[in-house]
Protein backbone atom coordinates (compact mmCIF):
# COMPACT_ATOMS: atom_id res chain seq x y z
CA UNK A 1 0.00 0.00 0.00
CA UNK A 2 1.35 3.44 -0.94
CA UNK A 3 0.35 5.68 1.98
CA UNK A 4 0.82 9.40 2.35
CA UNK A 5 0.32 11.77 5.26
CA UNK A 6 -1.55 14.92 4.21
CA UNK A 7 -1.68 17.96 6.47
CA UNK A 8 -3.78 21.09 5.96
CA UNK A 9 -3.24 24.17 8.14
CA UNK A 10 -4.54 27.73 7.91
CA UNK A 11 -7.28 30.19 8.75
CA UNK A 12 -10.65 28.47 8.86
CA UNK A 13 -12.97 29.13 5.95
CA UNK A 14 -15.90 27.40 4.29
CA UNK A 15 -15.05 24.56 1.92
CA UNK A 16 -11.54 23.49 2.95
CA UNK A 17 -12.48 19.86 3.57
CA UNK A 18 -14.72 19.79 0.50
CA UNK A 19 -11.98 21.07 -1.83
CA UNK A 20 -9.29 18.70 -0.57
CA UNK A 21 -11.53 15.63 -0.36
CA UNK A 22 -13.11 16.27 -3.77
CA UNK A 23 -9.64 16.41 -5.33
CA UNK A 24 -8.67 13.16 -3.60
CA UNK A 25 -11.88 11.39 -4.67
CA UNK A 26 -11.51 12.58 -8.27
CA UNK A 27 -8.01 11.12 -8.31
CA UNK A 28 -8.96 7.78 -6.71
CA UNK A 29 -7.06 8.48 -3.50
CA UNK A 30 -8.70 6.67 -0.58
CA UNK A 31 -8.78 8.42 2.80
CA UNK A 32 -7.96 5.82 5.45
CA UNK A 33 -8.08 8.09 8.48
CA UNK A 34 -8.88 11.74 9.03
CA UNK A 35 -8.69 14.11 11.98
CA UNK A 36 -9.50 17.80 11.98
CA UNK A 37 -9.73 20.47 14.62
CA UNK A 38 -10.37 24.18 14.76
CA UNK A 39 -8.60 26.17 17.45
CA UNK A 40 -10.04 29.67 17.60
CA UNK A 41 -9.96 30.64 13.88
CA UNK A 42 -7.26 28.17 12.82
CA UNK A 43 -8.01 24.99 10.90
CA UNK A 44 -5.82 21.88 11.21
CA UNK A 45 -6.43 18.59 9.42
CA UNK A 46 -4.34 15.45 9.13
CA UNK A 47 -5.17 12.54 6.83
CA UNK A 48 -3.65 9.19 6.06
CA UNK A 49 -4.44 8.32 2.46
CA UNK A 50 -3.83 5.36 0.15
CA UNK A 51 -2.49 6.22 -3.32
CA UNK A 52 -2.56 2.68 -4.75
CA UNK A 53 -5.50 3.25 -7.12
CA UNK A 54 -4.48 6.71 -8.31
CA UNK A 55 -3.16 7.06 -11.87
CA UNK A 56 -1.03 10.01 -10.72
CA UNK A 57 2.37 9.82 -9.07
CA UNK A 58 2.94 11.02 -5.50
CA UNK A 59 4.81 14.16 -6.62
CA UNK A 60 2.00 15.25 -8.95
CA UNK A 61 -0.63 14.75 -6.24
CA UNK A 62 1.50 16.63 -3.70
CA UNK A 63 2.06 19.54 -6.12
CA UNK A 64 -1.61 19.77 -7.10
CA UNK A 65 -2.77 19.67 -3.47
CA UNK A 66 -0.28 22.40 -2.62
CA UNK A 67 -1.72 24.49 -5.45
CA UNK A 68 -5.29 23.91 -4.24
CA UNK A 69 -4.19 25.00 -0.77
CA UNK A 70 -2.72 28.22 -2.16
CA UNK A 71 -5.99 28.93 -3.97
CA UNK A 72 -8.05 28.59 -0.77
CA UNK A 73 -5.50 30.20 1.58
CA UNK A 74 -4.19 27.17 3.49
CA UNK A 75 -0.97 25.19 3.48
CA UNK A 76 -1.28 21.61 2.22
CA UNK A 77 1.69 19.26 2.60
CA UNK A 78 2.07 15.61 1.62
CA UNK A 79 4.70 13.25 2.97
CA UNK A 80 5.31 9.63 2.11
CA UNK A 81 4.46 7.44 5.09
CA UNK A 82 7.94 5.92 5.34
CA UNK A 83 9.59 9.36 5.40
CA UNK A 84 7.07 10.67 7.95
CA UNK A 85 7.71 7.62 10.16
CA UNK A 86 11.48 8.03 9.90
CA UNK A 87 11.31 11.72 10.80
CA UNK A 88 9.17 11.09 13.87
CA UNK A 89 10.90 8.00 15.21
CA UNK A 90 12.48 8.46 18.63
Amino acid sequence: MKKTIITVVGKDTVGIIAKVCTYLANNRVNILNISQTIVEDYFNMMMIADLNDSAKEFTQIADELEQIGAEIGVIVKCQREEIFDSMHRI
